[in-house]
């Protein structure tokens, strides 16, 4: 049961913010995120940070509004100009994203965080949900898998300079195109891929909207440097976090070690996973640069999710 009448998305489906109605053609999209780095240089941390952020407005298909900086920094143990680069990067991404920074919050803390509250405007009619897939639709992923793997392989010091600038340039980049095109083409249901990984986030549609989920493993989008990674033996704990919570919900199939751990790598700024009505697929794929067709949406079976 809902706690209040106007509250037209909250907990139960797992969507990506919450949305609440202030009247028949306006409802606010309210989201909070924020992590530690996963990239070294501050500017580029503070774009993925703030992309990652309003990502969740796009999700519900919002327009994000307002934005207030959440930040912890280690006062004393690292310049200022480095707070002054974080803040550089997560105001520019706001901009982009024709947002205002309007304040926010920071405290002392031993580890750097950053991240945003954001405030974005939907119409109560034109939602992107978890709830809205349906049997025949058709999945599409508007970005590449990979960047934990990615990530953890730049740390490591064996990724190429060219797969660690495709991995932020993936990052760094707004889904407001993506979004926008949905909430045009009349799509109704998204979700972000993020810190689940895609087969988490897959299943909350799954369960959310009582269907299920066809992925087909050899359609999905890898970042450069995901498959060498992988054969090095790059692997992420959050990846094993989302492996052991989602297991029981997949057919696996034929899917190999390697695919199974992309489709469990925890996503930092993914991209949008649409469910589309076959008639919308080609012109949205027209119109969103990188967006691949993934799979399809089922009736329910014993599985939330099935890797093809």
């Amino acid at each position: 049961m809902r706690e209040h009448a106007d509250l037209l998305v909250g907990r139960e489906t797992f969507d990506d913010a919450g949305v609440f109605r202030l009247s028949d053609d306006l409802a606010l999209v309210q989201t909070v995120d924020f992590f530690a780095p996963i990239v070294d240089d501050p500017y580029a941390f503070g774009q993925i940070g703030a992309a990652n952020a309003l990502s969740d407005v796009y999700a519900m298909g919002g327009e994000p509004i307002t934005a207030m900086a959440i930040v912890a920094f280690p006062t004393g143990k690292l310049p200022l100009e480095v707070l002054t680069e974080i803040m550089r990067g997560g105001q520019d991404a706001v901009m982009e994203a024709g947002a205002v920074l309007v304040g926010g919050h920071s405290i002392t803390d031993d580890e750097v965080k950053f991240g945003l509250s954001v405030t974005g405007r939907v119409h109560p009619g034109r939602i992107l949900t978890n709830a809205g897939a349906r049997a025949g639709d058709v999945l599409i992923l508007t970005k590449p898998l990979g960047t934990g793997i990615v990530a953890t392989a730049v740390k490591r010091n064996i990724a190429t300079a060219g797969a660690e600038s495709a991995m932020i340039s993936s990052m760094r980049t707004l889904n407001k195109v993506a979004a926008a095109e949905a909430v045009k083409a009349g799509v109704r249901c998204a979700t972000d891929i993020t810190g689940f990984g895609l087969v988490g986030h897959a299943s909350h549609i799954a369960r959310a909207s009582d269907v299920t989920l066809h992925l087909t493993l050899s359609a999905l989008p890898l970042l450069e440097g995901v498959v060498d990674a992988l054969s090095r033996g790059v692997n992420t704990g959050g990846a094993d976090r989302n492996l052991d919570w989602v297991r029981a919900e997949i057919a696996w199939g034929q899917a190999t070690a390697e695919q199974r751990a992309i489709v469990v790598d925890p996503q930092t700024s993914g991209g949008l996973l649409v469910a589309a009505a076959p008639e919308q697929v080609a012109d949205y794929l027209s119109r969103v640069p990188g967006a691949t067709v993934v799979g399809r949406v089922a009736a329910r079976g014993e599985h939330l999710i099935v890797l093809e």
